[in-house]
């Protein structure tokens, strides 16, 4: 009998807690929700925000610890290519 690898259930992983955050979004993008269903939809949206941090953070300070164990402890934060940039411009063209 095979085992799943034990999972912490808890939080729900990043990418499900990212999709349904997604399809919350899209539905109160329609404009047709009732008032009451909008702000729950409003409420469990910022709940799943918060978990997407807090999985996000997790994973960074992870990254961080394993940086530093092979001795790489600069971070540098995360810069957008110019050249994606230039792509969008010349794209309409």
């Amino acid at each position: 009998m095979k085992s799943k690898p034990q999972r912490d259930n808890k939080l729900p992983d990043f990418e499900h807690s990212l999709t349904e955050l997604e399809a919350l979004v899209a539905k109160l993008e329609q404009g047709d929700v009732p008032l009451e269903e909008a702000l729950k939809t409003f409420e469990r949206g910022v709940a799943l925000t918060r978990q997407c941090q807090t999985a996000l953070r997790t994973a960074q300070q992870k990254v961080e610890v394993l940086l530093a164990r092979n001795g790489d402890e600069s971070i540098e934060p995360f810069a957008v290519d110019d050249d994606e940039d230039d792509a969008d411009d010349t794209a309409g063209r």
